[in-house]
Formats: structure tokens, sequence, C-alpha cells
């Protein structure tokens, strides 16, 4: 745990450019092969992106079907309170940081002590919030980590746009909505 330093940062933004992303905690179980060739029963947790628990569900089926030999069982799935996922290509260990703001209402002026959630990769605890430093320097407002830890999630599954199950086909019989109000303003140009 890395406790108690105060960071300021003023920008033009406060993460407008980002999705909104809805993170699903899976738990999953299965026979795992350790070092002697031996199977031992594993429970891993895995952070899926997805619209709800049902594509979460399918999501992690379908991610880990390839990648796990023979049976494996999703125990658990609930919904993360993580907010924001930065990933460096250097290492595969999660770190959880809590992060906290304070923000006025607008309608009382009242201010507000805001939490959230996030996940960094890095070696270790201190490297992690050097990162969430890093990564969070366009912040609007003044922001405090009072905790980083080690995670248990072992792998991340964000949407990608590429996603082919997830982007099915468009059926014949059906068309875009960008196209669909194209044709209507090119018809309103054609009449006199």
């Amino acid at each position: 745990m890395f406790l108690g330093f105060q960071i300021t940062f003023v920008t033009s933004s406060l993460r407008s450019n980002t999705v909104m992303r809805t993170w699903f905690l899976c738990k999953v179980k299965y026979a795992k092969e350790n070092e002697e060739g031996l199977l031992k029963n594993v429970s891993e947790q895995y952070l899926v992106d997805a619209v709800s628990f049902t594509e979460a569900e399918a999501r992690i089926y379908d991610m880990l079907g390839s990648v796990i030999r023979g049976d494996f069982q999703v125990t658990s799935i609930s919904k993360s309170n993580i907010v924001d996922v930065f990933f460096f290509d250097d290492v595969d260990v999660w770190h959880k940081c809590k992060i906290t703001y304070i923000v006025a209402d607008a309608d009382s002026g009242k201010e507000k002590k805001v939490t959230q959630y996030m996940l960094v990769t890095a070696h270790n605890v201190k490297e992690a919030y050097d990162r969430i430093y890093e990564s969070l320097n366009n912040m609007l407002v003044s922001f405090n980590v009072p905790d980083v830890s080690e995670s248990q999630i072992v792998e991340i599954f964000p949407y990608e746009k590429d996603d082919e199950e997830l982007n099915p086909a468009i059926p014949d019989n059906l068309k875009p909505l960008s196209e669909d109000q194209n044709e209507s303003e090119n018809v309103g140009e054609n009449q006199p």
C-alpha cells in the first residue's frame, strides 16, 4: 500500500476525450497445469468491458475458450467499480489505484468528495503510483492517491471495434442511420 501523496494539476479538460466504459469482474475456475505437470484447480479474475452481464459472460467464454485447455466455469460476474484502465506494454501486473478529488455541486455550491478506482500496469506499487500520476496529468482538479495495491486481476479485455462478435454484419434490409440522414438532406436540396 502506498499512502498520502497530494497531486495538483490544472488543464483544459477533465478526461473529456475518453469513452465511458462499463467493466465487469469475471471469476473463472479451471484446472491449470503447474510446473511439475500436475493439474491444480485455480480461480482467476478477469476484467471485461461489456454493456450487460450477458455480454460479459459471452465475451469471457469467447476470449478464454481458445486459451484455457479443457473445461472452465465462470463462477461469478459482478459490475466493477473500475472507471479507467491504463496499460503499459512492459509488464502484466495490474495495480488498483484509489483516486479522490473534490468537486463543487453546480446547484448548491457545496463541495463533494469523489472516489474513483483505476487500474494501471506496473512492476511495483511505487511505479504504479508514478504511472497513475502520469496518466492523469490532464485532470482539471486537484486529486489525491490515498491507496495503491496489487490487484488479483489476471487480464483485461477491453471492447475493441474490431471484435467481430460485437459488430455483427448489418442485415440487407437495414442501413446505418448516417446514410439515411444524408439521403434525407440530399432529397431536400433537390426540391425547388
